[in-house]
């Protein structure tokens, strides 16, 4: 199978195949060039002679280089993928591209005694908004040749929930495609009544000779653009391609320059991030450490996104992930932030001045918002706009505001500068109010959520949450207003560390006392309802009737980390996390093999995630397990090693006694934000606890 290729760079992306084509296609292997959720070209495909060239065999990877990922269906969460239904095209491995490999070497057909007349050579880049591409016509023939070229171009402007695998249909009265010639192109322009409008533009440089309109399409708007190239003897043709999207509410982008230019760029932005101090290479001796956090670094730099602050200012955030969920999303933005908190503090501002910006205000049942309530994730798309689709602005995350707090405080302490938490006082306080008033943490309650699937969001609001996740350990779905463990964790945390900052910057110690009360009260209560027995364990939820979800479940690692538990129960949790049917060698599966319901293959009932053991161990650090917390490390990178340094999303749950090494989840994301944090927060769990067993690093205390 021909491996696609991932361009990505300021919140826009573009998935080609090897070829450096665009298909159109839908479902597990869409392709195409997006931003803002919105598909700006849906075919880009090269013809010379009348036929497509094939691709010369690039050089075998080596170890280290950018790893073949698979790609993903587009779904309505960024942590709940749909499984590909019947009509699907074969998903196609993706490699996000390094500045080395943006582009492909193609001939026509030929044999060993009739070579190719010609080589074709292929670069492209992306910027913000724009696809830039050089292409080069290289004689192979001592006799000149006229080479005839074309390009069949199009833009379908598909918002990405249309894409996905499911199938989903949606209405779109009054919506228009058209397309016209320019001198130097074709511009594609969508239009959706009075209210939507998006362009395409593609200029070339030399202009076609000829466009026309697809045959066989009837009134389509998919386009042909011809060159005929005079190619002297041993000689040498140029065609400079430029794409522009223009997405509804934005203006036309500047013209991104050659794909040498771009990459420069990109490589120069890349660098100032992955090479500002500390280094995690100067942090510990462990190679394979350092090699997963360069990697982790590097894809986080290319994961930023842009988007703006409460007051307006610029900022650039972590995305949750290439290639269907490039955007705000409020509990990976913020956990991602966390794990990078020691090194990249710059990442954890600018997150909590986005989620700031778009704070729930007022009460929307459509969009689950509520005064003070983080954001869930944000789209532009079309769907969105409409509100056919419930994610433009969702607030369904019962964890994001908790973990918001944490942050906040957590930036204060590791930077030694109060300035943005007294900024965010206002959100800070809002925050609070809306886990009391709406979260249901008032009146001796706890977080709690209840299934949004009746208005098209989410079954479950937790990180998990895809809609099985929740489950006894005979396999029933938990129902009602659940409370899930880790959740109330984060709320513990988020009354600690806010009561901090109440009594330290804002001057206000009387309300520092009540929220030191009620997460104490919290505390108490937690251990009473949660705790069971008979497995000294905590139960994964209470359902609607306050019922324990008895599932044993990797949710309560997270605990270790929020500091909830005794001391007692955190030793004989975190002990209990590293049992064969827990750790696989490479990882602390989501859910203990052996119960009803477990699945190696499942998103979130026996698989592996990267952030999810990423939070235990630190919390395993905390807990003073730190021989457990290195055993996790050292699968965890050996992971790593075994996907070119780079985590995906998630794993299967299959052990080392199964397989050698981990076997790949189908639907993963990579990069994506957390997983690529992941060995930052490693690098930092191992730090506090010291080092005790594993391999060696440096016992740097962490500040």
């Amino acid at each position: 199978m021909s491996t696609g290729r991932l361009l990505v760079n300021s919140g826009t992306f573009a998935a080609v195949t090897a070829h450096g084509d665009i298909h159109g296609t839908r479902g597990t292997a869409t392709d195409g060039l997006f931003i803002r959720d919105a598909r700006h070209l849906s075919r880009w495909l090269l013809t010379t002679g009348g036929t497509a060239p094939a691709p010369l065999p690039p050089t075998p990877p080596t170890a280290g280089d950018a790893t073949p990922v698979p790609s993903v269906p587009l779904t309505a969460s960024d942590t709940a993928p749909v499984p590909p239904t019947g009509g699907d095209a074969v998903p196609v491995p993706l490699t996000l591209l390094t500045s080395s490999d943006d582009g492909c070497v193609l001939t026509p057909a030929g044999t060993r005694d009739h070579p190719p007349a010609y080589t074709v050579f292929r670069r492209q880049a992306v910027a913000e908004g724009a696809l830039t591409e050089h292409v080069r016509l290289v004689s192979n023939s001592g006799e000149p040749a006229v080479v005839e070229l074309e390009l069949h171009v199009d833009a379908d402007f598909a918002d990405q929930f249309e894409l996905r695998a499911d199938h989903r249909a949606y209405e779109k009265p009054g919506a228009r495609r058209t397309a016209h010639d320019t001198p130097d192109g074709v511009a594609f322009h969508y239009r959706r009544g009075e209210t939507w409008s998006s362009r395409t533009i593609v200029t070339a440089a030399p202009p076609p000779h000829r466009t026309r309109p697809v045959e066989g399409e009837g009134e389509g708007t998919a386009r042909v653009l011809t060159w005929r190239f005079a190619l002297p003897a041993h000689g040498t043709a140029d065609l400079r391609l430029t794409v522009l999207a223009v997405p509804h509410g934005t203006g036309e982008p500047s013209p991104p320059g050659s794909p040498d230019t771009v990459r420069k760029r990109l490589e120069a932005d890349t660098g100032e991030f992955t090479g500002a101090r500390p280094l995690p290479r100067d942090l510990t001796s462990w190679e394979e450490l350092a090699r997963a956090c360069e990697q982790g670094l590097a894809d986080l730099a290319r994961l930023r996104v842009p988007t703006s602050g409460p007051g307006g200012e610029a900022l650039r955030v972590p995305a949750a992930g290439v290639p269907w969920f490039l955007g705000l999303f409020g509990r990976d933005s913020l956990l991602t932030s966390l794990f990078a908190l020691p090194y990249r503090p710059a990442l954890a501002a600018d997150t909590l001045l986005a989620l700031a910006a778009v704070q729930g205000t007022r009460d929307d049942p459509a969009r689950l918002e509520q005064p003070g309530r983080i954001v869930h994730e944000v789209r532009h798309g079309e769907l969105a706009h409409f509100r056919q689709v419930p994610y433009g602005r969702y607030y369904g995350s019962v964890d994001a505001t908790p973990l918001f707090l944490v942050l906040l405080e957590a930036h204060a302490a590791a930077t030694g500068d109060p300035g943005l938490a007294g900024r965010l006082e206002p959100q800070a306080r809002a925050a609070v109010e809306w886990m009391f008033r709406d979260g249901g943490l008032g009146g001796n309650g706890y977080l709690r959520y209840t299934s949004d699937a009746a208005g098209g969001g989410l079954v479950n609001q937790n990180w998990k949450d895809s809609a099985d996740a929740v489950r006894f350990s005979d396999g029933t779905r938990a129902e009602g207003a659940l409370a899930v463990c880790e959740v109330q964790g984060y709320a513990y945390d988020a009354l600690v560390r806010t009561a901090r900052l109440a009594r330290t910057v804002w001057g206000d110690p009387r309300w520092a006392g009540h929220l030191e009360e009620a997460a104490a009260d919290l505390r108490v209560r937690f251990r009473r309802d949660f705790w069971m027995p008979g497995h000294a364990f905590p139960a994964l939820a209470l359902d609607g009737e306050d019922r324990r979800v008895d599932a044993l479940a990797s949710d309560a690692g997270h605990l270790l980390w929020s500091g909830i538990l005794a001391p007692e129960e955190e030793l004989a949790v975190g002990r209990r996390l590293l049992r064969p049917d827990f750790f696989s060698g490479f990882g602390i599966r989501t859910l203990a093999a052996g119960q009803v319901p477990y699945h190696p293959l499942s998103y979130h009932l026996g698989s592996i995630w990267p952030h999810d053991n990423a939070v235990i161990v630190l919390g395993l650090a905390r807990s003073g397990l730190a021989e457990q917390a290195a055993t996790v490390a050292r699968g965890l990178v050996r992971a790593a090693a075994g996907h070119g340094w780079r985590l995906p999303e998630v794993m299967a749950g299959y052990g080392r006694d199964e397989h050698p090494d981990p076997v790949p989840y189908p639907h993963s994301s990579s990069p994506q934000a957390w997983a690529a944090a992941t060995p930052l927060a490693l690098l930092t769990a191992l730090r506090e606890s010291g080092g005790a067993s594993g391999p060696p690093f440096s016992g740097v205390p962490h500040r």
